[in-house]
Order: C-alpha cells, then structure tokens, then sequence
C-alpha cells in the first residue's frame, strides 16, 4: 500500500503518514524490533534502533549487525550511531547503508550514560561543537541516506544552548534534528524545558522532533502546542504502553480518546509482543529473562499488580509468564461472578 504524504510531512528527508509524526525513542534494551513492531502496530509514524557503536560496526563485530536487523514492517526506520570519532563514523554510517538499508541514519550526541560519554560520544560530544559538526558532514559524505541528529541543551548549565547547537547541527547538514530538552548533567532529574524547543523550531529551518516528559497521549497534544514541533518523540511514556501512540493520535486529530486498555488487552498485547521476541530472538531462557521488564511495564496500574509482577520477575519462559496471566484472569472472572 502507498504511504499517504501530507504537505507538512513532505518536509521530512522520509516518508511519514501523519501530519505530525510519533516517534519511538532509541532506548537501549527496549526499543528492539518487537517493541518497535508492536508501536507501529498502534501508530508510532517512525521508529529507531537502539543506540550502536560505531566502533564496532566498523570492526565488523556481529552480534550489533544482528541487533541492527529489522522487519519492513518498521519502515520509515533509522538506525541510530554513537561515536566520537568522524572517520569512524562515516566508516560505520557507509556500512549500515549498504547492509542494513534502513531508511535514515540518526547520530546520537544525547546518550548521557557514563560508559558512552566516558569516550566523548553521545552527549560527551556537545563540549566540542567542532567535533560535533565534523561528524556530521563526515557521515553526511559517507551515504546517500538522509542524516537527522538528536541532542540535548548542552552538557551542563554553563554550556546550556539548545538553539546554537541546533544551529550548528544545521549548517553541518542535518536534516532533522531531535531535541531532549535537558543537559547532559541534568540526566532525566528536573523537566525538559519545552521553551527551548519552541526556541530551536523557531531558529530551524527543517523538522525538529520535541523529546522530554511526553508520558501520557494528553502530554504529546500539549508538547506540539506549546512548540509546534514538527514531530514528538516518545522515550519512556511508551513502557509497557503502547496504546499511547494510538490514543495520542486520536487527540491530534481532534477525536476523544480511546479508552485505555482493560487487563485482558494488556496482557494480550504482552504476549503478543512475546511472542515476538521468541520469533525474532529465539525461544531461549535468556529472551524470557531479559522480557520480565516488560511485563512488569504492561502489569503497571492492575489491580495486584505487586503480587502479579513478583510472580513474573520469577519467570524463565514466556509459557509460564502466559499461565499467569491465564490465571490472574480466571481468578478475577471468579471475583466478579462472586
């Protein structure tokens, strides 16, 4: 089916369905294909990997080319690079376009973790905005793909300047530029400055993408008024939670609200999004091991969800994680029969 392009979608170096496009962050250990599978599935408009080492796809290491795979379901998808070093980066960015071919590459300067700032990439590399633009323009040269960019405000409050670092992402060759409203110092305490999105549409002239406390769909409607982002960008709001996109949607379109999911339909969609992990994964105790997050996400607000959640983080397969649920539900139709 040909995807329907609004005008101010056009302006996109991709293709989006949707007016104002919902993105699903790159979370490392969370935004892997089936959370992004199951998030297109609801309404997310793009999607990107996990954060990747450019170090490593340069060296040819296998297992990060494994956890670049993704389904054509997920497209318009980006694959995300981290890096401190723009020879590398390019290195890395030529790769990913002729063996991944996904449909952008995004560069991360926002990453605040310690091990990936340790080595100046991520967030690290915003104390050099020089560096910053060499990469850049070194990646843009390495691919005929679009390049976007996500950042924060700076690394700490005395270097705190979202609209010069947007500008210079800009005049290096960034086609769209995702903001994080808070310094690197910052981590995810305090609240993302919105007005400095505001600020950094004003002064661009491509799409910027508002990310920072977006929970709820009501917080997504609020970022794109308070902005006028082109697109949102949703992180942690989306745990366990993908109905958000969907529900977003509906207040973007000036509809009401669908309802939110009753505990059936949230654990069908756990076991769903399980049992894509088993498909795309393997049917390992390792897979089980690394989902119980998950299901502690998508049991969140349930009546007993304390006990419910104990018993999951014990699981070591999903078959045991689908009694459970089978369980909770059967004792739950015996409490209202009752």
């Amino acid at each position: 089916m040909q995807r329907v392009i609004t005008l101010s979608a056009m302006h996109f170096p991709y293709p989006v369905a949707h007016e104002v496009p919902l993105f699903l962050a790159p979370m490392s250990g969370v935004s892997e294909s089936p959370f992004r599978l199951l998030c297109r599935q609801f309404g997310a408009d793009v999607v990107v990997s996990e954060f990747i080492s450019a170090v490593g796809v340069a060296r040819g290491i296998e297992h990060l080319f494994a956890d670049m795979r993704f389904d054509e379901a997920e497209r318009p998808i980006g694959i995300q690079l981290y890096g401190a070093d723009a020879t590398v980066m390019a290195r890395a960015a030529a790769m990913v376009t002729e063996v991944c071919k996904p449909d952008f590459i995004d560069i991360n300067f926002g990453c605040p973790v310690k091990k990936v700032v340790k080595n100046n990439g991520g967030s690290g590399c915003l104390k050099d905005l020089g560096l910053v633009q060499s990469i850049i323009r070194t990646v843009r040269s390495a691919t005929h793909l679009p390049v976007t960019v996500k950042i924060r405000s700076g690394w700490d409050e005395t270097q705190r300047d979202a609209v010069g670092i947007a500008l210079r992402c800009r005049e290096a060759g960034a086609q769209a530029l995702t903001l994080h409203a808070r310094t690197r110092t910052q981590m995810f305490s305090g609240s993302a400055d919105w007005d400095e999105i505001a600020r950094v549409v004003e002064a661009l002239d491509v799409p910027v993408i508002g990310n920072g406390d977006v929970m709820t769909p009501e917080d997504v409607l609020a970022m794109r008024r308070h902005t006028r982002c082109a697109g949102v960008m949703v992180a942690r709001g989306a745990f366990g939670n993908p109905w958000l996109f969907a529900q977003a949607r509906d207040l973007l379109a000036g509809r009401p609200k669908r309802a939110d999911p009753a505990p059936e339909e949230r654990f069908t969609t756990a076991l769903e999004h399980a049992r894509l992990a088993l498909r795309l994964q393997g049917d390992s105790r390792k897979t089980a091991l690394e989902f119980r997050k998950h299901f502690g996400w998508y049991t969140k607000g349930v009546p007993g969800a304390a006990s419910l959640r104990e018993r999951l983080f014990q699981i070591d397969s999903m078959q045991q994680a689908e009694a459970i649920f089978s369980a909770y539900l059967a004792a739950t139709a015996v409490e209202r029969a009752a």
